[in-house]
């Protein structure tokens, strides 16, 4: 599993360039991110290159941020392959509360999907059987570093 930073920002112009650049300036590298928004404030989901000083830098800087555990799949660059994993978590206990994606540069690991479940612990056990590659924060950094 990886740390997922969760930050909760209002929604006026430049908020999210600030967190962009606090993490810019402690030289922490974005590996990937999703943003949704409500009426009053956005949501933005990160991963990135280290989770502890992240969430200092952003604390500092007076944003309200907190972690949570998320599941990265690596997904093959073929038809097919999400459809793969989602099968996988298609039993009565496994909800997806959200789904984000991105590419990768390494060659064995096309595009990884991050996934927050309501049943981590019966996902991971379902995507292991399936002989389903799962990333962990060592594993992410090495393949974003080739």
């Amino acid at each position: 599993m990886l740390k997922q930073i969760t930050v909760f920002l209002e929604n006026k112009p430049g908020r999210m360039e600030e967190v962009t650049g606090c993490l810019a300036e402690a030289n922490i590298n974005l590996h990937a991110l999703s943003l949704a928004d409500t009426t009053d404030f956005g949501i933005l989901r990160i991963i990135v290159s280290d989770t502890e000083k992240a969430m200092t830098v952003l604390r500092d800087n007076n944003f309200m941020a907190k972690t949570a555990d998320v599941i990265a799949v690596v997904l093959d660059h073929n038809p097919g392959s999400l459809h793969r994993v989602l099968r996988e978590l298609s039993a009565p206990d496994i909800s997806i509360e959200y789904i984000y994606a991105f590419t990768s540069r390494h060659k064995d690991y096309d595009a990884i999907v991050i996934l927050s479940v309501g049943n981590q612990a019966a996902a991971v056990e379902k995507l292991n059987s399936g002989g389903l590659v799962l990333l962990n924060e060592n594993l992410l950094n090495q393949i974003n570093q080739s």
